[in-house]
């Protein structure tokens, strides 16, 4: 049986690129330092986390709020809206992660079936093709173009179709993301195995979750679930 194993895209096959952020604020006469970005990352995240678990309806302009208001930058809110408005033309997360890439590149070379699934605006194709990752999946999922999100399971439920699998293929099925609440209460939903992947994964009493913060601890992870 050949596994399923989906990846979400933000933070976890790319991550927000912190350069390129402070790139399009000049173009709004601010100008800020990558790396006060980077000190306000943590606590920002933290935020996004907390809001996605109460079904808040703006996580992603929480998320820019926060991070611009802890770098110092005036204006946040306007200019959160301002960055999402941008976001399907110039996708803020596009910096790929080495060490996740060279885990998917293992994983396509044992023919493994590879997805993404990613609540995203519906460029994630043409995004990942310019960061030269599209051709390592068979199928992209972008909830942008499908109208559904994750944790809704009929997200998962699509991809496993376009793979060509029937909803209970007994083949493992590993899902991995940074969100619990997108992605690891989506994929269990959907009756997935899944790994937590990033600074934020926290242990949880559950053996149908892994949690993994790093290339490395991503192959034990799958290597628990027989992948």
């Amino acid at each position: 049986m050949v596994p399923v194993v989906s990846f979400d895209a933000g933070q976890t096959l790319v991550e927000l690129d912190l350069d390129f952020l402070a790139h399009r604020l000049v173009s709004r006469g601010i100008s800020v330092d990558p790396a006060a970005l980077a000190a306000s990352a943590p606590a920002a995240w933290q935020l996004y986390e907390t809001l996605a678990a109460r079904g808040h309806g703006r996580v992603w302009h929480g998320l820019m709020t926060a991070l611009l208001e802890g770098a110092g930058v005036r204006g946040a809110a306007e200019l959160a809206d301002w960055l999402q408005g941008e976001q399907p033309r110039a996708n803020l997360f596009r910096k790929p992660i080495t060490d996740v890439i060279e885990v998917v590149r293992e994983l396509a070379s044992r023919g493994v079936a590879l997805v993404v699934v990613s609540n995203s605006e519906g460029r994630l194709a043409e995004l990942l093709t310019e960061s030269g990752l599209a051709s390592l999946f068979p199928v992209i999922v972008d909830s942008g173009r499908l109208g559904i999100e994750k944790p809704d399971r009929r997200i998962f439920d699509h991809a496993l179709a376009q793979l060509g699998r029937a909803a209970d293929d007994p083949a493992p099925r590993i899902h991995i993301g940074d969100s619990y609440a997108a992605d690891i209460a989506g994929a269990l939903g959907a009756g997935w195995n899944a790994v937590w992947y990033g600074r934020q994964a926290a242990a949880v009493a559950d053996p149908r979750v892994a949690i993994a913060r790093d290339g490395s601890e991503l192959r034990g992870a799958l290597e628990r679930f027989g992948v």
